[in-house]
């Protein structure tokens, strides 16, 4: 009996401690799809949304270009030229499905009432109902998604409303990761995400590259919205031309390679503006399908170029062009 009663009390031991084990030690960041394996039947395409702008103009969103047509885009991957499949433009987009990510680590505490009109405000400005979707997701050190796609924004609103309290952490690339994987991944139009912040990742398990890899994965834009600028009297002042901060360049980073852009905002005008740019880029953007030529899953880095030819020649070099640069091709489920 003793000897049965110590293997019991000896096994209880050594769950005890691997439990503890467990809770002390992070666990293993998200892992991509298998590069190997038998390869699928049919063939893959790729979904570019594109943004063409000028380079000067009054005011940001009066840059954006349109009436542009199919045969005005040229797609390389690899430096080989791409046969679109399929093109729309402003008029025959499909829905925007967008994601609004909002920070609620304890650095926002002071500014939650501001950063929760910033999320309802730009709700109302992207989403067009009867067609667009939008949905609520806070971060902190946990990763809750407060409300699911939706054009009801009555409820989006008491979704955002119903958020009182702030974590102890920033888990900003986990809630990338998260949104994009389990809700943007089969979402039937254009992914979107647009993040709330005013600081750095401080909690997740993804780095910021496994962030990058899911969003070009699922084909998703990031837009980003850093509050922090204005606040915090100590952060080096954006708008005033000064160097930005590891945080602040780690953001634009997320943004670029995804086909969006960051914004570092001062003040509720300039959030404003900010908002008013994202939602007419959106609306003007244009989505070019293609198959690539290698059609192998070979898990290698293919890096794209988009060229735009204008009828008057004496423009090109006057525009910039704004998407996705490079994805991975690896197997993953996409709709």
């Amino acid at each position: 009996m003793r000897k049965v009663t110590y293997f019991l009390f000896a096994s209880l031991l050594a769950g005890l401690l691997a439990s503890a084990a467990m809770a002390q030690n992070p666990q293993p960041k998200p892992t991509p799809p298998d590069e190997t394996g038998d390869e699928p039947t049919g063939v893959f395409e790729v979904r570019l949304p594109i943004t063409v702008e000028k380079k000067k103009g009054k005011k940001r969103e009066d840059r954006l270009v349109t009436g542009l047509s199919r045969s005005d885009f040229l797609v390389y991957e690899d430096g080989i030229p791409q046969d679109l499949t399929f093109f729309t433009d402003e008029k025959s987009n499909p829905p925007v499905y967008v994601g609004v990510l909002m920070d609620t680590s304890p650095s926002t505490a002071g500014k939650m009432r501001f950063s929760k009109e910033a999320a309802k405000n730009f709700i109302y400005s992207v989403v067009t109902l009867r067609k667009d979707l939008a949905a609520f997701m806070t971060f902190d050190h946990r990763v809750e998604l407060r409300e699911d796609f939706t054009d009801k924004l009555d409820e989006l609103d008491k979704a955002v409303d119903d958020v009182k309290d702030t974590g102890s952490q920033t888990a900003l690339y986990d809630a990338v990761w998260q949104f994009s994987d389990e809700k943007l991944r089969n979402a039937p139009g254009r992914r979107v995400i647009v993040i709330i912040t005013d600081g750095d990742d401080t909690f997740s398990r993804a780095e910021l590259s496994d962030a990058i890899d899911i969003a070009q994965r699922t084909e998703t834009t990031i837009f980003g919205i850093s509050t922090k600028e204005g606040f915090l009297g100590s952060v080096p002042g954006v708008d005033a031309g000064q160097i930005k901060d590891k945080g602040d360049k780690l953001l634009e980073r997320l943004c670029e390679e995804t086909g969006g852009k960051a914004f570092f905002t001062g003040d509720m005008l300039a959030l404003e503006r900010a908002f008013t740019e994202i939602s007419k880029e959106l609306k003007s953007q244009y989505i070019v399908t293609y198959r690539p030529n290698n059609q192998e899953y070979d898990g290698r880095v293919r890096k794209r170029q988009i060229e735009v030819r204008f009828r008057d020649k004496s423009l090109e070099d006057k525009y910039v062009i704004r998407t996705k640069k490079e994805y991975r091709a690896i197997k993953d489920s996409l709709r």
